[in-house]
């Protein structure tokens, strides 16, 4: 099983961390964010894609061929239209291959909770938050798959959040990526709103979820991460940072 990870970005919110330094290799407890996420992965992922721009030689220098025994593909976004456009950069690598993981390099998630989801044909992480209008809201079908799917609503439907970590298969490449911009951007929400009409996606609750976005945000990640004894590949606890 394939994993797609997103590490183009150039991290705004989190300067002055990232002047020098992709956001994906800035460290939380004396471990870059991508070396956290990649140890969290089960064991049936056995390779890698990732999808560089901002300041790439760095992440290519630090991951390498081979990182943490899973063989790395890298696909470069020359200019940031969105997280669909990053995906559909990945085609070619997809395609006929079946079922990947997607996230994000910059959010932290349980080893359990990846596991989970990675159970599921097709499934979506999710965790309630206080902060729904900050966030891409889910609502749910009554057998508990994705009904519908909404990115930083000014009236949040519900309060359940996704977290960014899908496995999905490579039916969503019959989809248009490009048939909606939002703000110069092609969002990979929009598509798997359609997307989920056909190929139902379970949307399972998750226990830990540490986004980092702004700087202070390294510091309560530390903390979190020093209450599992410094790894998230441990418990699972109702817990994060927004």
């Amino acid at each position: 099983m394939q994993c797609v990870i997103l590490a183009a970005g150039k991290g705004s919110r989190l300067k002055p961390l990232t002047e020098n330094t992709p956001k994906p290799l800035v460290k939380v407890a004396d471990k870059s964010l991508l070396d956290h996420i990649v140890e969290a992965l089960p064991s049936a992922v056995d390779s890698l894609i990732i999808v560089t721009g901002y300041l790439e030689d760095q992440i290519r220098d630090h991951c390498g061929d081979e990182f943490h025994g899973r063989k790395v593909t890298y696909v470069h976004q020359e200019e940031q239209k969105g997280t669909a456009h990053a995906l559909w950069l990945c085609k070619e690598h997809l395609i006929g291959k079946g079922r990947f993981l997607f996230m994000y390099a910059d959010d932290l998630h349980g080893a359990q909770d990846i596991a989970r989801a990675t159970s599921y044909s097709r499934s979506m992480l999710t965790l309630t938050t206080n902060n729904p209008e900050k966030f891409g809201i889910v609502v749910r079908h009554p057998d508990g798959t994705l009904a519908e799917m909404i990115e930083k609503p000014e009236h949040p439907p519900s309060n359940l959040a996704s977290t960014g970590v899908m496995v999905l298969d490579d039916n969503i490449f019959k989809f248009d990526p490009y048939a909606k911009m939002t703000k110069g951007e092609y969002y990979l929400t929009d598509v798997i709103a359609e997307y989920a009409r056909e190929y139902p996606i379970a949307v399972v609750e998750q226990g830990l979820w540490i986004p980092i976005a702004y700087p202070e945000d390294i510091e309560r990640a530390e903390e979190i991460l020093e209450s599992f004894k410094g790894t998230i590949g441990g418990n699972v606890l109702k817990q994060t940072t927004k």
